[in-house]
């Protein structure tokens, strides 16, 4: 029993080996043999050992016979995503899967291929991002046929993800003098938009964009988000002053009466902006500013709260990220917190904003002289 490599001769009889290693174990008195999917040893070596480990504690069992194929089982796969979402995000990746595999068994798809698959796609000048994307539903297929015992394991538990930090875009942190620039210039829905991202942290296109006015709480100067992105994302966010007296204004250049959403669609006021693709651009040009995305909004906000004192873990607590489970025990702690959070914001900007002005007075007397 251990490792090995098969051999074979060719039509002239001379011996060949496979690059692959094999490995032989015993399973109820019976001799089996299977193939490691991988051509480094050490890596085999590996996967022996977890074999033998998950024989002697009992948790091994056999594969079905005839594993399913790929291109039957990735549907199947989708039709059980229930997120229209999600289920779109992981149609994009099977697709590329079944361009490049085929429609081989699952039980084919080894170690070995799958790096060919990770390597082919680079070559394409596809993004890390987007192959670890890939990698991910594969191996979320994969564990799925393993713990209904028709693959032995699944195989891109030694395949390693793609360093993907190196290509991401970095956001651009806007200054509070690029913030003043743009709001004088942009149209009103803009402006209040800006305000509310910057002041709140809110997602612009899941949370902000489809605010409705019920769930703005005035009295207690709270705005309550039912639907975002993941289940960390339904939170209730303290609202600044600022903050408060834009929506204010705003809904009453609107009429309580225009619509339930905050971002209405002008032409069909029962629905709301899906997005603000052509007039973000335009409200950046008129205030001579360059060209970032609204999302960056969010990353301000999250950079002023940190230049503020908050703490991190509370700040993606206020956007909306994962946290640990014991945050969720104190949850009148965390309101108190995240309301002393905006607080600080609110310190933050208006400090900046009386300096730039003391510094503009400065200048003024100096010029004068």
């Amino acid at each position: 029993m251990g490792l090995y490599r098969r051999t074979w001769k060719d039509r002239k009889g001379k011996t060949r080996r496979t690059n692959i290693w094999w490995m032989s174990y015993m399973l109820d008195g019976e001799q089996k043999c299977e193939s490691t999917g991988t051509t480094n040893k050490k890596l085999a070596k590996r996967i022996l050992d977890k074999r033998k480990g998950e024989i002697v504690e009992g948790r091994f069992r056999l594969p079905k016979s005839n594993p399913p194929r790929l291109e039957p089982f990735s549907q199947g796969f989708l039709e059980s995503t229930r997120h229209p979402n999600t289920k779109k995000r992981y149609a994009s990746s099977v697709a590329n899967l079944r361009a490049y595999f085929g429609n081989p068994r699952l039980s084919d798809l080894n170690v070995a291929r799958i790096e060919q698959f990770k390597a082919a796609r680079l070559a394409d000048c596809v993004r890390a991002a987007t192959v670890n994307r890939d990698l991910a539903v594969l191996r979320r297929m994969l564990r799925i046929a393993e713990r209904r015992g028709l693959i032995t394991s699944a195989p891109v538990r030694e395949i390693e993800m793609l360093e993907e930090r190196k290509e991401r875009r970095q956001p651009h942190i806007l200054t509070y003098e690029e913030e003043e620039k743009l709001l004088a210039v942009a149209p009103n829905y803009i402006r209040v938009l800006v305000i509310l991202v910057l002041e709140t942290g809110m997602r612009s296109g899941k949370e902000a964009l489809a605010l409705r006015w019920e769930d703005v709480d005035f009295a207690d100067d709270v705005i309550r988000i039912r639907q975002s992105k993941s289940p960390a994302g339904i939170r209730a966010v303290p609202m600044s002053s600022r903050c408060k007296a834009e929506l204010v204004r705003w809904r009453r250049l609107l009429g309580p009466e225009f619509s339930e959403y905050v971002f209405a669609n002008p032409h069909r006021t029962e629905s709301h902006l899906q997005n603000i693709r052509r007039a973000w651009p335009k409200a950046l040009k008129a205030a001579g500013l360059r060209f970032f995305w609204l999302y960056d909004l969010r990353a301000s906000f999250a950079s002023r709260l940190t230049q503020a004192g908050v703490s991190p873990l509370f700040a993606a607590q206020i956007m909306g990220h994962a946290s640990p489970n014991i945050l969720q025990t104190y949850a009148k702690a965390i309101d108190e917190y995240r309301r002393s959070a905006i607080s600080k914001l609110e310190a933050l900007r208006e400090a900046s904003s009386a300096h730039a002005k003391s510094q503009s007075k400065q200048d003024g007397a100096t010029a004068v002289q």
